[in-house]
């Protein structure tokens, strides 16, 4: 029985790292056989040059992707070029054959451009959220997922959620036990627990445009282990109720509550990877009422919990 056939598609200044997570995955044997015929393609047929002159001989042109069960793009070179007409085409035939068609990274933008996640989810790095959004409303973006597969479109997070997809594609293929012997021989994990909302930077403001505001925020930050009342804090900035809590938001966007949580949570996540404190001392000392509050808020926000954050960022062995 033959392997099953991957086309790894290449495009300008391809970065070395993601060509080599498709390249190292789809390239992995077992003692006896190969676990997949992967064939390198370029649009045009010739070598390209990646990143740092880095250059890439090819085995063909599109024509290889005629006949692949998974065609991937990894990564993309330019979010405001679409890909070569030729090379979307080719895509869409991959897909209405009943072949795979991934993108790992910004490769989801290749899949976008050509029409092939209208309507459908996918996944992309963080970072291009916004501007995903904006050109491509028609898709359905999961802002955490590591990867999305919906109807052999599978799409990836940023950089190293590239191994989950490929690893994913290993486990459709091949089940389980041969996903994690591959897992274990590149040593990484089989599956990583969470999503993007771990990696996601989310400050909140240090100051806004309102001198009142700003001299509350400071107070709360120093006394997060107590309790707030809304009362209490408008009597502190020598506004009534209605006229605090309109000011409040306007400055900074959130209610009083919300505010405190996410100061809390981001006090919390300093403390966990830069201490040995327990889980219940760091509610206590941010001012969550119990461990299972802080525990329930964080993984509402994060994904994981305290602890799985603390064994992936933490600085304490």
């Amino acid at each position: 029985m033959l392997p099953p056939s991957v086309g790894l598609i290449l495009y300008p200044s391809i970065s070395p790292f993601h060509f080599s997570v498709p390249y190292t995955v789809f390239g992995m044997a077992v003692p006896d056989r190969p676990l997949f015929d992967l064939s390198i393609v370029a649009p045009e047929g010739k070598p390209l040059e990646g990143e740092r002159a880095m250059t890439i001989r090819p085995d063909g042109g599109l024509e290889l992707l005629d006949w692949v069960d998974i065609a991937v793009v990894p990564g993309w070179h330019d979010l405001n070029e679409a890909p070569p007409p030729e090379l979307a085409e080719a895509l869409v035939r991959c897909h209405e054959r009943g072949a795979h068609v991934v993108g790992l990274c910004y490769g989801t933008y290749a899949l976008a451009y050509a029409g092939l996640l209208d309507g459908r989810r996918a996944s992309t790095h963080w970072m291009a959220e916004r501007d995903f959004h904006s050109r491509f409303p028609r898709v359905k973006l999961d802002t955490n997922a590591l990867y999305v597969e919906e109807e052999r479109l599978v799409t990836s997070a940023g950089t190293a959620a590239g191994l989950d997809c490929c690893l994913f594609l290993v486990r459709e293929y091949y089940g389980a036990q041969v996903a994690n012997k591959v897992a274990r021989a590149m040593v990484i994990p089989p599956h990583r627990e969470g999503g993007q909302a771990q990696f996601i930077e989310q400050p909140v403001a240090a100051s806004t445009q309102d001198a009142h505001i700003n001299r509350l925020l400071d107070y709360l930050r120093e006394h997060l282990a107590e309790s707030h009342t809304i009362d209490e804090l408008a009597a502190r900035t020598a506004m009534s109720r209605r006229t605090f809590t309109r000011h409040f938001h306007k400055a900074t966007g959130m209610t009083v509550v919300a505010w405190l949580v996410s100061e809390r949570l981001r006090r919390g996540r300093e403390l966990l990877e830069t201490t040995s404190l327990s889980v219940e001392a760091i509610a206590e000392r941010i001012g969550f009422p119990t461990a299972t509050s802080f525990r329930q808020h964080f993984r509402q926000r994060h994904q994981v919990s305290p602890r799985d954050w603390r064994k992936t960022f933490g600085e304490i062995p």
